[in-house]
């Protein structure tokens, strides 16, 4: 293919790797897919593209893989690749990742840049978009120009950063 690294592995599966500077594609500060041609808007294949988000010592890759070929294409994003795009409000409160990835919400853990929510977990920084932003935000407070989440009867407080 003339992209990136191609290396043997068990003799049978070929490993493709194809560095960030050379991924076709990437991720914005909202979510949203593009390539040279413009924003995605293909549902399957955007719904794909974000199931395949992977993450290692490298930084976030798309992974696909067959019988004899697995694929690691780096993208570049402009403010994180992990999105909250739902909210399941039963005992707990679950955030739905872009990724399908199902998270707890962690209230100490949120915070606010440039008029966006994030929450920090495990290295990650989760940005709040459009569904999972208009789902929580019968839960969020403002006095005296200060943001709070109320959660469980507890007030947290959300600061900015």
């Amino acid at each position: 293919r003339g992209y990136g690294r191609i290396a043997q592995m068990n003799k049978k599966r070929t490993e493709i790797v194809i560095p960030k500077d050379q991924a076709v594609f990437w991720l914005d500060k909202n979510g949203r897919w593009h390539n040279e041609h413009g924003e995605f808007q293909h549902k399957k294949i955007i719904n794909y593209f974000n199931t395949s988000i992977h993450k290692d010592e490298n930084g976030y890759f798309l992974f696909q893989q067959d019988e004899n070929i697995s694929e690691k294409v780096y993208f570049h994003y402009e403010d994180t690749a992990l999105f909250a795009v739902d909210l399941i409000k039963e005992k707990d409160i679950t955030l739905v990742l872009n990724t399908r990835k199902r998270l707890k919400l962690k209230p100490k853990n949120l915070w606010i840049r440039d008029d966006s929510l994030y929450m920090r977990t495990g290295g990650e920084n989760i940005k709040f978009i459009e569904r999972g932003l208009m789902k929580i935000s019968d839960l969020l407070e403002m006095t005296n120009n200060q943001y709070a989440i109320k959660v469980s009867g507890r007030r947290y407080r959300i600061p900015q950063k």
